[in-house]
């Protein structure tokens, strides 16, 4: 049976409590799972409309009602479901019973999740009352804008067709990708999604296996009726940010940060484990990744400090000496409901510390960044209860370490190696060990390789050019001794192959990130670093360095100090069959006839001429392009423009001899 809204909305109006719950609980039950829309649905038939008119050559007439007003069915709809909101808001500011006032903000949660409703929620009176709700604590920073505005602003979305509606979600769509400086740390988020709608009627959405904090009926009846008003508010509001540029705006004006920040700051500092701390921490997380000054204001807000005490106390970290974080073997996994908070905690980290890599940090900083990495050296050792959950907390982990300046990751390894599982050297590389694990399940990932992988590239990258300790180990387990040469690097089912096949992918960060790690382990070496990859797969990298002459560039010089001078260990297998080993390739090649076996000289020196010609004329029809090695190791048009014909044309004598070999033009001029 579909709920009544019309009937809902008169109840409201006559502040008729209990009837208000009852049709709401009905309300809430219907269309707890679904969503009312469906924008990939509405794109592709704007996309399959446009490119039908582009290539129809007469102008198009639509010949049904449904081409030309596809939103015009759920448009009543839409209209009763911004009427509902806007009757709520007012509800809601008034007295109400704890049960009713929490089925309330449980419609509102379900009618965020549609953008084009969104109206009568992103006015200021509307977000201060949810903030309220909330729990947040807020200073009235926009008093320009009176009630009469707000109530006018509310009507007029309650009024609009679904024309405006439409515009408003396109709007929408079009801003509220997370920025660039959040992306890796977004792509777990579990914000509400889109669900689809179809002609039959809403369609069910899955509960999600990220989010745990779904409310779950008995358990929530057992908790106080103030704990879960305050979390339907959080969550409302969450999802009206998330899906709001305008409320984005309106929130950064209204200083809802600030609010929320001393609200997370005493839960903080209280100790006290709320349930609801999670939702803060989660619009803590969406308002820095959607607002640039948002993240400045929480980094100068002694960011980085609070949040790495919360880390702490999530974790239940016990320190002992320096910044070494004491494990216990017995210990548990971390539970759901913590990881979570964990995860939210780490992407709002990463969000303000992303470009701590470029800084030099003072002294003061230098010990706060250090205090962090030993909390996420802990972080990344730990395991959840899932391994989908681990795998997520560790992407987070690093995700923050790749942003840290480099200087301060020594922590990562200068820990007691006496329960060390792994060492080199007398160094501890549990830490390194764990990340070598992290990046052989992402490779083995078919889908956003690159956001998935870059980070930890980067992270072992720099870490191996800085610790030696860390580049050694790498290189044992990533380029071991070579034994099997008849094997083309890229096709090795090792480490080495997995990387060395995505020194040719097509994304060009990726593929340098992956030709970098392999470069540096190789100490930067051309000979090694083409010995274990091959010139085909490197010389990519030696083009740009400008080492294809095999000379060490001029810059290497930085972190040639870090590498050792230890020779390269060759295997039995390698020596014997070294001087067989083609370069280009990297493996064995079986012996191939000699193609000119049984020639004359003056028949290989046809085929010489004859060779030259064609090159030349694919050169001047520009289908290739001839390049040669300059001095400085770089590539360069190895001929402006070629002269030369075919054997048939060449007529004239000088033209012969600049085809002719230099012996041959020396013995003409005899």
């Amino acid at each position: 049976m579909v709920p009544d809204v019309q009937r809902i909305i008169e109840s409201i109006v006559r502040g008729d409590q209990d009837t208000v719950q009852i049709l709401l609980d009905g309300y809430n039950n219907q269309y707890a799972d679904c969503f009312f829309f469906n924008t990939e649905v509405q794109e592709r038939k704007k996309q399959q409309l446009e490119e039908f008119r582009k290539n129809k050559v007469r102008d198009y007439a639509p010949d049904s009602a449904s081409e030309t007003d596809s939103g015009d069915d759920e448009e009543p709809d839409l209209l009763l479901r911004q009427h509902l909101a806007t009757a709520l808001l007012s509800f809601i500011s008034s007295q109400l019973q704890p049960a009713v006032l929490r089925v309330c903000l449980h419609t509102l949660r379900i009618l965020s999740r549609d953008r084009r409703a969104l109206g009568p929620m992103v006015t200021d009176s509307a977000l201060l009352t949810l903030a309220h709700l909330g729990g947040i604590s807020l200073q009235q920073a926009c008093p320009q804008q009176d009630e009469d505005q707000a109530e006018d602003q509310s009507a007029r979305a309650c009024s609009q067709t679904g024309r405006g509606a439409a515009c408003s979600f396109e709007e929408a769509e079009e801003d509220d990708a997370i920025p660039s400086s959040a992306e890796a740390a977004s792509t777990n988020g579990s914000v509400h999604q889109c669900c689809p709608w179809r002609a039959e009627g809403p369609v069910m959405l899955p509960r999600g296996k990220k989010d745990s904090w779904e409310e779950n009926s008995e358990e929530e009846e057992k908790e106080e009726d103030g704990e879960v008003c305050r979390k339907e508010a959080m969550k409302v509001l969450c999802n009206v940010v998330y899906n709001s540029p305008r409320a984005q705006e309106r929130a950064s004006a209204l200083r809802l940060l600030q609010g929320l920040w001393q609200s997370v700051k005493q839960g903080v500092w209280s100790r006290e484990v709320s349930s609801g701390q999670f939702y803060k921490l989660r619009l803590l997380f969406l308002l820095t990744a959607l607002r640039p000054e948002l993240r400045l204001q929480l980094q100068q807000d002694r960011g980085v400090s609070v949040l790495t005490t919360a880390l702490e106390q999530c974790l239940g970290v016990r320190w002992g000496e320096g910044y070494e974080v004491l494990r216990e073997s017995t210990a548990l996994p971390i539970s759901k409901e913590t990881s979570q908070e964990v995860i939210e905690i780490l992407k709002t980290l990463f969000n303000i510390t992303h470009t701590f890599h470029r800084q030099e940090p003072d002294e003061e900083d230098a010990a706060l960044y250090r205090h962090l990495a030993a909390v996420l050296r802990h972080c990344l050792l730990w395991s959840c209860d899932e391994d989908d959950t681990t795998e997520e907390v560790q992407g987070h982990t690093v995700n923050i370490l790749s942003a840290l300046p480099l200087t301060c990751l020594d922590v990562l390894i200068s820990v007691h190696v006496d329960q060390a599982s792994h060492r080199c050297g007398g160094v501890n590389m549990d830490c390194v060990h764990t990340l070598l694990l992290f990046m052989d399940r992402r490779l083995n990932r078919s889908q956003k390789l690159k956001e998935k992988l870059t980070p930890v590239l980067n992270l072992l990258t720099e870490s191996s050019r800085v610790h030696r300790e860390t580049r050694h180990y790498l290189r044992q387990k990533i380029l071991p001794p070579l034994r099997d040469i008849a094997v083309r690097p890229e096709q090795d089912t090792t480490l080495r192959g997995q990387l060395v096949r995505l020194m040719t992918h097509v994304d060009t960060d990726l593929k340098d990130c992956a030709a970098e790690l392999l470069f540096v382990l190789c100490k930067e070496n051309v000979s090694r670093f083409i010995k274990y990859t091959g010139y085909g797969n490197a010389a990519g990298l030696l083009a740009a360095r400008g080492l294809l002459n095999g000379r060490r560039n001029s810059g290497a010089g930085l972190y040639a100090s870090q590498y050792s001078s230890d020779s390269d260990s060759d295997t039995e297998e390698y020596r014997e069959a070294k001087g067989r080993i083609n370069l280009v390739t990297g493996r064995v090649e079986a012996e191939q006839p000699d193609p000119m076996e049984g020639m004359t000289e003056e028949e290989k020196e046809e085929e010489a001429c004859r060779l030259i010609s064609m090159i030349n004329r694919l050169s001047q029809d520009q289908i290739i392009r001839p390049m040669g090695v300059t001095a400085e190791g770089r590539l360069a048009p190895l001929w402006g423009q070629m002269r030369g014909s075919t054997l048939e044309e060449e007529e004239d004598e000088d033209e012969e001899v600049d085809l002719m070999p230099e012996w041959r033009k020396d013995k003409q001029m005899e």
